[in-house]
């Protein structure tokens, strides 16, 4: 029995079908009066009536971008000052909780939201309220202290205190209308986070748990929420599996397959959860040992060949690219270094040079 290790998780989650409908009761119950939505463009008209209906809503960014740019934060900044805001409300998927999640930790602070982002700067000591209301089953960023953010063509991940949000609302309702492939994306990025939370060489029996659970439920509900996207148990399941998996790796951290994805994705565009994806039955297969194969057989699976073998049917099911040739002109020499150079790298269980990456690759020509 595991006799040594730190667990903490200070979110209040409140979870359900319908939950979101109560937005204004969980605000007044957190003392939160004047709050600023960010959200994309899909929901800022929806956001602009809720700033109408609601006097708690005084603000409304509606404009994050798929990868959410510093410039957004920027704006999101500027209307919180302006609001006298007490909160960040994000809705969305991780773009809109990342961009809620930086301008709630500099809109009381003083110089430029770059100094931030470039480490110049410390974040200040005080902060807005970080409301995280995902409307994908994927991210797990209602649960973590990370942001992902853009500026131009830079991408950053940044681990710190200042970004876990006070509250979460998970209410698997409003995935509902997400396209299947966003569906499958943001689910294979879930099924990353608890195998890579698992995995880590951070890992540990709390989230270990957390992790076998949710690998067990996105395996036996992620096709059907795909096939059917009205099968709301399916997306309620999908919805608690993506808040688990956020929880499994909040702490260890992921790995690997996340440390490929960010070149995956700056240099051949492809999104944050089909990036992941694109290794993630590879990496089964190399970081296969005892414990791997103990959750294997907890969910249901003989064992790594059948799961790494799951994890590729569900990507040929969602039309994901999974071929170096999907990708166009591969420049495979900086693409090996670029990964392993990702200090999420560092995580993995197995030790992955830039020889080893190249053999992985090599094999996905």
């Amino acid at each position: 029995m595991a006799n040594n290790f730190v667990y903490s998780q200070p979110v209040k989650i409140f979870f359900g079908e319908g939950k979101f409908a109560s937005l204004g009761d969980i605000l007044a119950e957190l003392g939160l009066h004047h709050c600023v939505i960010a959200c994309g463009r899909h929901f800022a008209s929806q956001a602009e009536k809720m700033r109408e209906e609601n006097s708690a809503i005084v603000g409304v960014f509606g404009g994050v971008e798929q990868n959410p740019q510093l410039s957004g934060i920027i704006e999101t900044v500027k209307i919180c000052r302006e609001t006298n805001a007490d909160a960040v409300i994000g809705i969305g998927g991780g773009s809109s909780l990342d961009t809620a999640k930086f301008a709630a930790a500099i809109s009381l602070g003083d110089g430029e939201a770059e100094e931030y982002y470039r480490g110049t700067r410390p974040f200040p000591d005080k902060r807005l309220a970080i409301i995280a209301v995902p409307t994908t089953a994927g991210t797990g960023s209602e649960v973590t202290q990370v942001s992902v953010v853009s500026h131009g063509t830079e991408k950053k991940t940044i681990n710190n205190p200042v970004f876990m949000p006070r509250a979460a609302i998970v209410d698997p309702v409003l995935s509902s209308t997400v396209p299947p492939r966003t569906t499958m994306n943001t689910g294979l990025d879930a099924l990353a986070h608890a195998l890579e939370g698992y995995w880590s060489r951070n890992h540990q029996p709390i989230s270990d748990l957390m992790a076998i659970e949710a690998v067990r439920i996105i395996l036996a509900n992620l096709e059907k929420a795909y096939r059917d996207g009205t099968d709301m148990e399916a997306r309620a399941n999908m919805a608690y599996a993506a808040l688990l998996g956020g929880l499994s790796f909040a702490l260890p951290k992921t790995a690997a397959s996340h440390a490929c994805s960010y070149p995956l994705s700056e240099d051949y565009h492809l999104p944050h959860g089909e990036a992941c994806a694109f290794t993630l039955d590879s990496l089964v297969r190399i970081n296969a040992d005892e414990r791997l194969e103990y959750l294997c057989r907890a969910v249901g699976l003989s064992g790594t060949d059948e799961l790494a073998d799951r994890i590729a049917a569900l990507k040929a099911l969602g039309g994901l690219r999974t071929r170096l040739s999907d990708l166009g002109e591969v420049d495979l020499d900086k693409l090996c270094r670029d990964c392993a150079a990702h200090p999420l790298m560092n995580n993995n269980p197995v030790h992955m040079d830039e020889d080893a990456l190249r053999r992985m690759f090599e094999a996905l020509r």
